[in-house]
């Protein structure tokens, strides 16, 4: 394992992170209370001390779990958990999103009941939790600040969402000097990835970007196949199928990553996040103990050369030799698309 820092925060990240979103919900697998805490335990020892949690998860029930799991070795693990919704008073309706709720009243709020629940006195990193930036005013980043005086916080970031897009929200991040951004992003879904790393690059700026969802939702990592069939409460049966279809194709373009065994494709995933400096830490969604044991040991196998970065930027500049509709080509925009005019995309609203 590696490890790097967010921004000149001074906090420590792994290269490969634990997304807890796994963990106190059903989405992505059924498991019990006592297989979350070993799935987190699992990743600790090998080798994964970022755990990014949120209070959204299960209610705060993924909180507990971290809290449990990590009570013994909270001096080794970096936590991060973010906050922006109020569940408290809203039933969660399937996959839904629920009332977003950013004021500087709430921001204490949430995170003194995120540290009971956690069982700790602070957290690394808090983020806002798919924030819109109309809500982010200067009360609410004096709030961040606040938290960051009072001991509770030592990192701020900004996690985009929910789906894709949020070029305003990234670019606001970056402008306000957070220590990190988090974003859907991967080799297939390289909007607005992309974007924020040479934003950073251009503005000469700290922000640290915290990839999520590497393996574009199962082909990344070849869990969904042409034989897979996703269940309506798997949360990766919110892509269509052309999206699934068109990414099978890319696959075998890219098989070169691979290096004759030397790397599996969803530890190339991974590497081809990790050749940005700007990216931190990596967040793949784990399923079992035996993903954490190939994705975490992603930063042991070869970097990518410069040759395969470029022969993967080539293909994917033109769309893998492709030339079907893949289902996915809007982004999530809260300001009526203007954010994403140079990008070539449509705004699938906000």
């Amino acid at each position: 394992m590696e490890y790097a820092t967010l921004g000149n925060s001074g906090v420590e990240v792994s290269e490969v992170g634990f997304g807890a979103w796994v963990v106190g919900t059903d989405w992505w697998g059924d498991r019990t209370r006592d297989d979350a805490i070993d799935m987190v335990q699992h990743a600790l020892a090998e080798d994964v001390t970022f755990f990014d949690t949120g209070d959204v998860y299960g209610h705060g029930d993924s909180e507990e779990i971290i809290g449990e799991a990590l009570a013994e070795h909270r001096d080794e693990v970096t936590v991060s958990t973010k906050i922006g919704y109020d569940f408290y008073n809203n039933p969660q309706a399937g996959h839904g999103e629920l009332p977003k709720k950013v004021t500087p009243e709430w921001v204490h709020t949430a995170v003194d009941r995120s540290l009971d629940r956690l069982g700790m006195d602070h957290v690394e990193l808090l983020m806002l939790h798919n924030a819109n930036v109309d809500e982010v005013d200067e009360d609410v980043l004096e709030a961040l600040d606040e938290l960051r005086e009072e001991g509770k916080v030592e990192a701020i970031g900004w996690a985009l969402g929910p789906s894709i897009g949020w070029l305003a929200e990234g670019d606001a991040a970056v402008a306000n000097e957070f220590d990190a951004l988090q974003t859907v992003f991967n080799l297939f879904e390289q909007t607005p990835g992309q974007h924020f790393i040479d934003t950073i690059r251009e503005q000469n700026a700290d922000t640290s970007v915290l990839a999520r969802v590497p393996h574009s939702s199962g082909l990344l990592n070849e869990q969904v196949t042409p034989e897979t069939e996703l269940g309506k409460g798997d949360h990766r049966s919110h892509r269509p199928t052309e999206w699934y279809e068109t990414g099978w194709e890319k696959v075998e373009e890219i098989r070169f990553l691979e290096r004759d065994g030397a790397r599996t494709m969803g530890q190339a995933a991974i590497q081809w996040l990790l050749y940005n400096d700007e990216v931190a830490s990596v967040t793949p969604t784990f399923r079992t103990n035996a993903d954490i044991d190939e994705w975490a040991g992603a930063p042991d196998t070869p970097p990518l050369s410069d040759e395969e970065y470029d022969r993967v930027q080539d293909l994917y500049q033109d769309n893998f030799g492709i030339d079907r509709d893949d289902g996915m080509d809007a982004l999530r925009s809260s300001v009526g698309g203007a954010d994403l005019e140079e990008t070539g995309m449509k705004s699938a609203g906000d």
